[in-house]
């Protein structure tokens, strides 16, 4: 298990660069979910941080900026140089992430690998993004060309928050884009570890700006800006509609939404009965089942349907018994 003594290093909002407290000087407490006590006091933006953050990343988007004019294979060495010192602090993100979000630390351990897989990834598209040459009738020549969408608004929940940061980072950064992300409430510190790592990585200022905040205040503040091109999120059905709504009454920005929903596994008779109640058990308890994709709906054919509920009843007890000791 992790230990309890973790030395907390980032508690204010990153702006250009800077870690910077609140303009109103609001704060929130993060709590350790395993003993309910308070971790830290982290500082809360609003609409006004939000503002300051929309406009060192409208900055950094300009035309002439570092950021603009950087070559993309430099983009990719940035990214690669912010995966070289997150595997760095591994052993210490995955901690954090145990810490204030309360899942066990091998399942942060497995976050932070594919958080530093996710970057990786990405890393190596930054200059392989190109448009097209399309025929074209006559004396003519047709090409596309592929531009970065500008300031991309960010918002994620607590339970993958180190995954999610990179989910998000990585396909804005490697496509030239500037971010303004608000973490949950709940889970603010690995992220805002990271955006230290960018600073070192040697991103430019505004480039990166991490808000955390609340929805009603600081997400409702980024999904209306109009100097926000585009806002990504990942969270509740309910809260990605008033998304989608502000989004479209305000400049019409561009959407994406991962919300939840059900996911069925569909178990036949021909399936390896164990294997399959082994992979529908998985499926479910992950981060105890407060994950997206979780596998809430298992569909049995019915002629192996009593098999698989006794074998299912079986090995939940002996998941409960291991927890228990």
């Amino acid at each position: 298990m992790a230990s309890r003594n973790i030395p907390i290093k980032y508690t204010e909002i990153f702006i250009n660069n800077k870690f910077v407290k609140s303009i109103d000087g609001k704060v929130f407490s993060v709590i350790d979910s395993a003993n309910e006590q308070k971790i830290c006091e982290v500082q809360e933006g609003d609409e006004a941080d939000i503002n300051l953050a929309v406009e060192a990343a409208k900055n950094a988007f300009r035309f002439g900026s570092p950021w603009r004019t950087m070559d993309a294979s430099k983009r990719g060495s940035l990214m690669y140089k912010l995966v070289e010192l997150a595997s760095r602090d591994k052993d210490y993100l995955a901690r954090l992430e145990t810490l204030h979000n309360g899942k066990p630390l091998a399942e942060s351990q497995a976050d932070v690998e594919f958080s530093i897989g996710c970057l990786r990834h990405y890393a190596g598209w930054a200059d392989k993004i190109h448009g097209s040459v399309i025929p074209s009738d006559g004396p003519h020549m047709t090409i596309t060309r592929k531009e970065p969408v500008g300031v991309v608004g960010q918002i994620i929940p607590w339970n993958y928050p180190l995954l999610m940061t990179a989910w998000k980072w990585g396909p804005a950064l490697a496509t030239g884009c500037t971010i303004v992300m608000k973490p949950s409430v709940n889970t603010p510190l690995t992220t805002l570890h990271m955006a230290a790592l960018s600073k070192e990585a040697g991103f430019p200022d505004g480039v990166i700006n991490i808000v955390p905040g609340r929805g009603s205040t600081a997400g409702n503040a980024l999904s209306k800006h109009m100097d926000v091109n585009k806002i990504a999120f990942t969270g509740s059905t309910a809260i990605g509609k008033k998304i989608m709504k502000v989004a479209a009454e305000t400049n019409l920005k561009r959407v994406s939404l991962e919300l939840g929903g059900k996911s069925p596994l569909i178990i036949l008779p021909d399936a390896d009965i164990d294997e399959a109640v082994s992979f529908s058990q998985d499926a479910i308890y992950v981060t105890m089942g407060q994950c997206c994709s979780a596998g809430s709906r298992t569909l049995v054919h019915e002629s192996i349907y009593d098999e698989f509920v006794k074998k299912s009843v079986e090995a939940a007890k002996k998941a409960e018994d291991r927890r228990s000791i």
